[in-house]
């Protein structure tokens, strides 16, 4: 009886997914590990944020996707050590072996170190943290309609930091949550006293964008009334405050962090292959110094001729990674592996109704036009038909209607029965 090798994938994001997909049903023996036991479309987690869709409608579950596989099985755990030397693996709760290992753990937000920033402020990086951000915000405004504490600037503001396209697309939705849903949520309150403030480091919004992009970017969130403050990096905040190195201070309760990400990585592996706290690889995804361990997505950090510096960390390479690898593994030599390259196929980010950039390879258009083009493409994006047919029924409705009814505030119970 023919033995099968046994690849085990840590992570299902974008990355992970794809390699598990394109090696689904084959001749090898899949396992995916990961700590939630769902596949997570984060391009839309800032609208689960702001009560658009349901974080349901973006989640997948791993054990429907792999329902009717062969020979992919899935495990919800976090693994805690890679032990190279013995092709093995160590989680919370038991030892796997392998023959192959990729690493496709993704990136978390980054807080540069400042742990009082990571206590304080929420991050935008999975299900549970929009979710957070939603609770956080929406009970803001239980409490002010009660307390009537309108004297106090920093119940109000919104303070959003990092103007790329998680912190733009925030503020864009909070801009139109202000004035088109709260005061009908809120008749008695006088949202004039709401301020969406997003602090940038750059002087423009979307800096990785073209200048046209960023233009753009610019004149929508004005229109919309968000107080864009560039040229401004936040050096600390205490609950209360945000202190900026210009010596300027935000009173605010509600911050997110959307300044930057960095590597989820595990321990184990050469400290020395790491780069800006990514794996290092060769253009087969294969981490430097190890003969069967792979990283791919976010994690991972390739040098190729178009992009010496690594590629970006977005979801188009983390999706081919994926792919191109899972097709590698399939091969019948080694010989005969495909080097990755990535191809840029455009970038993009919505402002707003009506308010998008996008950037392709060849055109770069904005506005009206731009907008279906971001929502058509997404909407391809999700897995399922009926996710895409939820999605879809939210945003028709929303855009007729300027509503949504998917403001809930949902804290969980904080009474931990595994330990009674």
């Amino acid at each position: 009886m023919e033995t099968r090798e046994k690849i085990i994938i840590i992570g299902g994001g974008f990355a992970g997914l794809q390699l598990a997909k394109t090696l689904n049903n084959k001749r090898k023996k899949v396992i995916v590990i990961d700590k939630v036991n769902h596949h997570m479309f984060q391009p839309l987690f800032y609208q689960v944020a702001c009560g658009r869709i349901e974080p349901s409608n973006i989640s997948f579950p791993f054990r429907k996707i792999f329902q009717r596989s062969r020979n992919t099985q899935y495990r919800m755990i976090e693994v805690q050590n890679i032990l190279p030397e013995q092709n093995k693996i160590i989680t919370s709760e038991a030892e796997f072996s392998y023959d192959k290992l990729v690493i496709a753990t993704g990136c978390k937000t980054n807080f540069f170190g400042n742990s009082k920033m990571e206590s304080l402020t929420f991050g935008m990086k999975d299900t549970q943290e929009a979710i957070a951000i939603r609770n956080h915000v929406l009970l803001t405004f239980e409490k002010l309609i009660i307390q009537k504490r309108r004297s106090d600037d920093g119940n109000w503001n919104i303070v959003i930091v990092g103007s790329g396209p998680t912190g733009v697309e925030l503020a864009g939705a909070f801009a139109e949550m202000k004035k088109e849903i709260l005061p009908r949520d809120y008749p008695n309150m006088n949202f004039d006293n709401l301020n969406i403030i997003l602090v940038s480091s750059t002087d423009t919004p979307l800096n990785v964008m073209s200048e046209e992009a960023q233009k753009m970017s610019e004149k929508y969130l004005q229109e919309l009334g968000v107080d864009f403050m560039s040229g401004e990096r936040v050096v600390d905040y205490d609950g209360d405050r945000v202190f900026l190195e210009s010596g300027k201070e935000i009173p605010a309760n509600n911050v997110i962090w959307a300044a930057g990400v960095t590597g989820n990585v595990i321990e184990g592996l050469n400290p020395e292959i790491m780069v800006r706290n990514r794996y290092k690889t060769d253009r087969f995804n294969r981490v430097q110094g190890y003969n069967n361990i792979y990283a791919i997505g976010d994690i991972a950090y390739m040098e190729t001729p178009l992009y010496p510096q690594g590629h970006p960390q977005v979801a188009n390479v983390a999706i081919n990674q994926g792919k191109n690898l899972g097709k590698n593994f399939l091969k019948k030599s080694d010989k005969e592996w495909v080097e990755y390259e990535y191809k840029d196929l455009g970038s993009m980010a919505t402002i707003g109704k009506h308010r998008a950039v996008v950037d392709l390879p060849n055109f770069k258009f904005q506005g009206f036009l731009a907008w279906y083009f971001w929502m058509f493409l997404h909407l391809m994006l999700i897995l399922s038909v009926r996710n895409k047919l939820a999605v879809f029924f939210n945003w028709m409705w929303s855009y007729v209607n300027k509503d949504s009814s998917l403001r809930l505030i949902i804290i969980p119970n904080k009474k931990n029965r595994t330990e009674q």
